[in-house]
């Protein structure tokens, strides 16, 4: 199975996470399919926090993969600051 979920970067106390689709046998931070964005949760100010390539998010998820929890409230977070910054 197929999942899209996050892997993380950074260093101790500086968490970075790449948003991955990967094959779910595979370990968190291992192997994966292709990098869709990212998330910074530590951003402040005109940092950009999160992006997500949403025509290769609609792609996979088209094809059968499953986004992990905290992928689909990042997904929703996402929709919700695109139409602002358009």
């Amino acid at each position: 199975m197929v999942v899209i979920r996050l892997a993380r970067g950074g260093a101790k106390a500086r968490p970075f996470y790449s948003i991955v689709v990967a094959d779910k046998r595979v370990r968190r931070d291992g192997r994966f399919i292709e990098r869709i964005g990212f998330y910074n949760p530590t951003a402040v100010g005109a940092a950009e926090g999160l992006r997500i390539a949403q025509d290769r998010l609609a792609y996979w998820k088209s094809v059968g993969a499953q986004a992990s929890p905290t992928v689909e409230r990042l997904i929703k977070q996402a929709a919700k600051a695109a139409p602002a910054a358009a």
